[in-house]
């Protein structure tokens, strides 16, 4: 049975006294920190719920979410590199997951008539700007704002940082069709928060041996990575000029993975942040979708940083 398929109507109800089933679905999965979120969350706001860590096979991911239907989850987050795969199983989708044209959060519905729904939702940039807006308490109104990559990461956040209606969004990617796709895909909700939305290429806006050929689109108050460079090894770094005096530069990754190119903004003068809140409001934005109650996150991030900095101690 495929994802997009109907169970059975003989798939069993859940007892009340067996607590809701969560999870979130990756490839790999080891590292995750959701479970322990979810599981803070839960004992914050008195939910009774397991979360867990689910590995899926690349080719695998529709009969891995038939298999946790039929074992009784009833919500599942996503992570890479499934985001895409999962907007396009899902039956129906938020306003956020369709724009996006990917989803970090999935959901079963079940109706009055015994039928069965998979409902997609796209949580990445509410956490993102929360994170900003919230705990680094920096309005994004009026900014201009330089977003670095066009993948799945990218598309998952910029409907969510055009909402908060700054000057202008600058896309930057090596490949412009890449980039130029997610601009058109963005273009007429940016129109109507009256963003100023264009692209640009990598080379334009990052230090390379030499002086790069194109010129610096812009200045930026805000510059969001959410390329998967530091993974490679092969970090990023921004030119001088990109930045204004202040600006925040900000790594969806966290921990180590973020600090080389964090690291080299830092000596630019910036103020720099990486993922980890990004991490825990998404979290929550998904937990308020699933249990109707939105955790406080200030305790849980801090409780979360306090254990990253103990583990990275010799």
């Amino acid at each position: 049975m495929s994802a997009l398929q109907t169970p059975s109507d003989s798939f069993p109800p859940r007892h009340p006294a067996v607590p809701a089933r969560y999870g979130v679905i990756g490839h790999p999965i080891g590292h995750s920190r959701s479970p322990w979120i979810h599981a803070a969350f839960a004992r914050q706001t008195g939910q009774d719920l397991t979360y867990t860590a689910i590995d899926s096979p690349l080719d695998g991911f529709a009969a891995t979410l038939d298999r946790l239907h039929l074992e009784g989850y009833g919500c599942v987050n996503v992570t890479v590199p499934f985001k895409f795969e999962a907007h396009a199983l899902a039956t129906t989708h938020s306003e956020r997951a369709t724009l996006a044209q990917a989803a970090n959060t999935l959901m079963w519905r079940h109706t009055p008539q015994g039928s069965v729904t998979l409902h997609a939702d796209n949580t990445d940039g509410a956490g993102l700007v929360r994170d900003i807006t919230h705990n680094a308490a920096l309005p994004l109104a009026g900014r201009r704002i330089l977003v670095l990559g066009a993948g799945g990461a990218s598309a998952g956040v910029l409907g969510a940082l055009i909402a908060e209606r700054p000057a202008a969004i600058v896309v930057a990617n090596r490949s412009l069709g890449k980039a130029d796709r997610l601009v058109v895909q963005h273009a007429q909700v940016a129109a109507r928060h009256e963003v100023a939305l264009t692209l640009s290429g990598l080379d334009a806006v990052t230090a390379g041996p030499t002086d790069p050929a194109s010129p610096l689109p812009a200045s930026f108050d805000v510059i969001v990575n959410a390329t998967s460079t530091s993974l490679g090894g092969a970090p990023l770094r921004l030119r001088p000029a990109c930045l204004v005096p202040g600006a925040l530069v900000y790594d969806m990754m966290y921990g180590p993975a973020a600090a080389p190119f964090l690291d080299a903004a830092a000596g630019l003068g910036a103020t720099v942040r990486d993922g980890l809140g990004m991490l825990v409001e998404q979290a929550a934005e998904a937990f308020a979708l699933w249990r109707g109650v939105r955790p406080d996150t200030g305790p849980v991030l801090a409780e979360l940083r306090a254990t990253l900095d103990g583990e990275l101690r010799p």
